[in-house]
């Protein structure tokens, strides 16, 4: 093998690989980033959006992307507050990481000691639910099992919990995941037993204050200037929604902050629970809220290009998988109109938050390729490009699944019943009152618990009825339907509701006539 001189040997990987000699520098890589998120914006028509990077304990990078509200102008930046719904999660369990460091509380102790009238469906689990249970995910509760309990409804978080023992489990205590905002509810309840305050002031006086999360709120009561409002489709067309008020699931959801002020609550947890020389929570505590507690199921055979490939699981309050070689902490959060996004790389000492006010896969494009950017991946990935040929498939899908709805319709039906005899109170322990009225001479029905949900029901074939939802309801439902079911008698004894959707369901309400 022919060889060259020493200085001639590095010439040739200067030429053929320069960033191995001279990695992009971090203006480079920031601008690659900026120029990319303007791209998304516009790939999306999104309204707009806002991003925060941190490395090695400082906030390299806070922007904004479009504007606040369609219709005005606005502007997203920095100091923009969304509702980043899921992503309290993290701060439920940080600030219940506090007081096992004072040694008011153990992850291991039964929920029944702080809440002695709480109860799951099952009176075993009722015995053996722990803390560290409420916020791993494996209750044996399915994923957003009763979330309909708080959701736009006038229940306060008391009633919600005395209403849980009512929910059926899909699975054996511990062995399944199953994604649940009820129980880091009762997480919030205990962190309220146990201090003596209320969520929002322990969060606010223990976690937001020290790190000077200053604007930040528990409540969408509590903002007062620079907010974004949240926008979903409706009809095939955007529109601006009004701020939700889930001021009933503190412990789940319920913080509104900013890209700027996240920067912090990231450098607190790549720093382990010390935020500029303060401790928050010990490391030792960091590390129980970083391991893994619930296996997630992962591909076993990826695709070549797969950044997520070893391992999926839930710690207390995080998601954990590896991406591309490393090990990553991340959270999403939904709520209606605006989707979030937290992603932490420990041993990069690199977090990236992304806030959006509306319902696309800007959060995750945007984590992805700030990841890829300063991990140096090569080739480069077009996330973007991916997720809208993917949302293009999707559209095609539902398109055709219609057509087969409509398809298997039967024609020339009528009702069993005259409309005012399906008229009535229909009601369910753990939910409570549906009513049923006949108005002008259709069917209109009302969850009594949540005001806003009104339908019009339109005759589908023989007892069943399509959902026409009213624009009081904020979430995009696909389309639904009521079927009753008559008794011996002629009369109707139940009302069941088929309203398919990715996050609420309507068949554990088991709607029984009682009026």
């Amino acid at each position: 093998m022919k060889k060259y001189p020493i200085y001639l040997s590095l010439l040739l990987v200067l030429v053929l690989f320069p960033s191995f000699i001279f990695p992009q520098d971090l203006q480079g890589k920031l601008a690659e980033i900026d120029a990319y998120a303007q791209k998304v914006l516009i790939d999306w028509n999104v309204p707009g959006f806002a991003m925060a990077i941190v490395k090695d304990d400082k906030v390299v990078f806070a922007k904004g992307y479009g504007v606040r509200k369609l219709g005005s102008p606005e502007k997203v930046d920095e100091n923009t507050l969304f509702a980043i719904a899921s992503n309290s999660k993290a701060f439920t369990t940080a600030s219940l990481a506090i007081l096992v460091d004072e040694g008011k509380l153990k992850w291991d102790d039964k929920v029944t000691k702080f809440l002695p009238d709480f109860q799951m469906y099952d009176p075993y689990v009722t015995h053996e639910l722990t803390v560290r249970d409420l916020v791993s995910h494996h209750s044996g509760l399915d994923t957003f099992s009763g979330d309909l309990l708080w959701y736009d409804t006038t229940y306060s978080s008391d009633e919600i919990l005395k209403r849980v023992r009512y929910l059926k489990p899909t699975s054996s205590f511990r062995s399944q995941f199953g994604y649940q905002n009820l129980m880091f509810i009762t997480a919030g309840k205990v962190l309220e037993k146990v201090s003596g305050k209320t969520w929002a002031q322990f969060v606010k006086e223990r976690i937001l204050t020290p790190l000077g999360m200053n604007r930040t709120t528990t409540s969408v009561k509590d903002i007062k200037d620079n907010f974004a409002s949240p926008h979903n489709e409706s009809g095939g067309k955007l529109r601006p929604l009004p701020l939700g008020n889930v001021d009933n699931s503190w412990g789940a959801c319920g913080l509104n902050a900013s890209v700027a002020e996240l920067g912090s609550w990231m450098r607190l947890q790549l720093g382990r629970g010390t935020f500029e020389g303060k401790k928050i929570f010990s490391r030792e505590r960091s590390a129980e809220m970083w391991a893994q507690n619930t296996v997630l199921g992962v591909n076993p055979f990826p695709a070549k290009n797969a950044p997520t490939q070893m391992f999926g699981g839930y710690g207390l309050g995080w998601f954990m998988t590896d991406y591309r070689g490393h090990k990553m902490l991340y959270h999403s959060g939904g709520l209606d109109g605006m989707i979030s996004e937290t992603g932490l790389i420990p041993d990069e000492n690199l977090g990236v938050v992304v806030l959006t006010n509306s319902e696309t896969s800007v959060n995750t494009i945007m984590q992805n390729k700030v990841l890829d950017v300063f991990l140096n991946v090569e080739p480069k990935r077009d996330w973007s490009g991916e997720r809208l040929e993917r949302a293009k498939q999707n559209a095609a899908a539902e398109v055709e699944e219609n057509k087969k709805i409509d398809a298997a319709r039967v024609p020339n039906t009528k009702p069993s019943l005259d409309l005012k005899n399906y008229a009535g109170t229909y009601s369910g322990q753990l939910y409570g009152d549906v009513t049923v009225t006949e108005e002008n001479g259709k069917l209109v029905l009302r969850m009594i618990p949540a005001p806003n949900f009104v339908a019009d029901l339109e005759h589908w074939n023989y007892d069943t009825f399509q959902i026409k939802w009213r624009s009081s309801v904020n979430y995009n439902f696909p389309r639904g339907w009521v079927t009753f079911t008559i008794d011996k008698n002629g009369k109707t004894d139940q009302l069941k509701i088929d309203q398919p959707n990715n996050d609420f369901w309507f068949y554990e309400l088991e709607l029984k006539r009682s009026k």
